[in-house]
C-alpha cells in the first residue's frame, strides 16, 4: 500500500512549515518577549529565535523545487527532530505553567513549539522518503 501525496501540498506544508517558525515573531514579541529567552537561555535566546526564522526562510525558498534537494530536506528532518527531542527535555525538567504565570504568549510557545516540530519531523521524513523512493525507480 502506498500513499500518494499531491506535489501541491507537499509545496503547501513546505511553506506551512515556514510560516510556523515565523510565528516565532509575533510569540517573541519581534524578539522583544524576555521571557521566552530567560526561559531557556540555551536555545530560545533571540539569537536562537532569529535563526529559527530563517529555518522558516530556508523551508519556503524550496518549497516549489523540494525533490530537486531531497538530502536537504533530510537535513530539515533533521533539524526538527533535535527541537523536538530538546522540547520534551525542556517539559521533562520545566514547568511551562510557571511560564504562562510570566507571560501568555510565551507559555503558549513552550506548550505548542515541539509539538510543532515533531508534526514537521514526520512531515520532511515521509517527503524524503518519497523522494529516496522515487530515485530509485
Amino acid at each position: 500500500m502506498t500513499m500518494t501525496i499531491k506535489s501541491e501540498t507537499i509545496t503547501k506544508g513546505f511553506v506551512a512549515a515556514g510560516l510556523m517558525n515565523m510565528a516565532v515573531l509575533l510569540f517573541s514579541r519581534f524578539f522583544t518577549n524576555a521571557v521566552i529567552p530567560e526561559s531557556d537561555p540555551a536555545v530560545m535566546s533571540n539569537f536562537g529565535l532569529l535563526m529559527i526564522v530563517v529555518w522558516g526562510l530556508a523551508y519556503i525558498s524550496i518549497a516549489k523545487n523540494y525533490h530537486t534537494v531531497k538530502w536537504l530536506v533530510a537535513v530539515f528532518a533533521v533539524e526538527k527532530f533535535i527541537y523536538g527531542f530538546i522540547w520534551i527535555q525542556w517539559m521533562l525538567n520545566n514547568n511551562v505553567s510557571d511560564v504562562f504565570a510570566k507571560d501568555k504568549m510565551a507559555g503558549i510557545f513552550y506548550a505548542i513549539y515541539g509539538a510543532n516540530d515533531w508534526m514537521f519531523f514526520i512531515f520532511f521524513l515521509l517527503v524524503f522518503i518519497r523522494l529516496m523512493n522515487n530515485s530509485n525507480h
